[in-house]
């Protein structure tokens, strides 16, 4: 139970990380105390951004307008073009050390794209070639993650049984016995209660960093990309400005967080040694995906498009491993029972000779 809550809190945390862009970042208000946003995208403004929007856009104009609850004044940030690591200097060692280097390296790449022709949508290409990276560099942690999944998987008789052999037992010397046996289950499956912990302690704040680096880049904003406006909402564009096609960027969404959830979630249940696990996992899949969807219509399509790349991407590397895997375990198998029908035969053909 523990575990799921965790899987859930770890979700809802990201889904309001994608929603709000919060995390370190604060908004401007209006003397109202009401959330300034770009009422041509739907982008709210934030106190703390690393380079200046374009001029004479909508966005400029409203920073410019605020210039006094930003962080650094307007005039004093660089155009994102020529925008460095040392620009904008920094108290905070989580922007030092994590987003400006992520934030540099998004518009260093995006330079790339934009000097080869792709003059729009360069740094919403340059957000999803680097979210791909980023996961492909996570890549062996996630082969450890599922193999240690099935890994549990195949313990989990045993867990139940020892859940069911210590009951409700609270008392010191029964939860010691049963921690020292629950370790010797682990020791024999191989299993290292510590590597999802691990994994989230690289990957979470990894993840965060980029998150807030993208939100404080207002270039990346600027771009379209498939006929969409990086910076505008799906809300804004299929309500507003009546773009139908930012229906198909809602579907995809739904459609890779439902499948990317779904075996996320199968995992979760299967090593679970609670009895309604596998039904409560259902519900919180369907839960989850429909939360999401509606929490979608708030995402900015530069943010949305990272999210379905990325999703997609863990979506296919899951079920290549798994692939591989199954492919290993047949051939082992194969092995194995080669090896014990050729002893069998040896044992048949002792048998034979000693009765003739």
């Amino acid at each position: 139970m523990k575990k799921n809550k965790k899987f859930y809190i770890i979700v809802l945390l990201v889904i309001t990380m994608l929603t709000t862009g919060c995390g370190s970042n604060s908004y401007i208000k209006d003397e109202k105390g009401k959330l300034v946003t770009n009422s041509e995208t739907g982008q709210s403004l934030q106190k703390t951004i690393y380079c200046k929007p374009s001029e004479k856009t909508e966005m400029y104009k409203l920073y410019e307008k605020y210039e006094d609850q930003m962080e650094v004044k307007l005039s004093n940030l660089p155009s994102c073009d020529k925008y460095k690591i040392n620009s904008n200097k920094t108290n905070s060692l989580w922007q030092f050390l994590f987003v400006k280097p992520l934030a540099f390296i998004i518009l260093k790449v995006g330079l790339l794209f934009k000097n080869i022709g792709m003059t729009h949508a360069y740094l919403g290409l340059s957000v999803i070639l680097i979210g791909l990276l980023i996961r492909i560099i996570l890549l062996p942690l996630t082969i450890k993650t599922q193999t240690q999944s099935e890994r549990i998987k195949k313990a989990t008789p045993e867990i139940q049984k020892l859940e069911r052999k210590y009951g409700n037992d609270t008392s010191q010397e029964a939860m010691m016995a049963k921690q020292q046996e629950m370790m010797m289950i682990y020791k024999k499956y191989q299993v290292n209660p510590m590597l999802s912990c691990i994994m989230s302690l690289i990957q979470l704040p990894l993840f965060f960093a980029f998150l807030e680096a993208i939100y404080k880049i207002p270039a990346i904003y600027e771009g379209r990309i498939f006929g969409w406006n990086l910076g505008t909402t799906p809300s804004i564009g299929i309500f507003k400005n009546h773009q139908y096609t930012f229906i198909i960027l809602v579907v995809l969404i739904i459609l890779s967080t439902y499948f990317s959830f779904k075996f996320t979630m199968k995992q979760t249940a299967s090593s679970s040694s609670l009895p309604g696990a596998e039904k409560q996992t259902k519900f919180m899949l369907i839960f989850m995906t429909v939360f999401i969807g509606f929490a979608s219509l708030s995402l900015p399509t530069a943010i949305a498009l990272y999210w379905i790349v990325t999703y997609a991407f863990m979506i296919i590397q899951t079920y290549i491993i798994k692939f591989i895997k199954n492919g290993k375990t047949d051939k082992k198998i194969k092995k194995q029972k080669k090896s014990i029908n050729e002893k069998l035969k040896v044992k048949e053909n002792l048998k034979y000779g000693k009765n003739k």
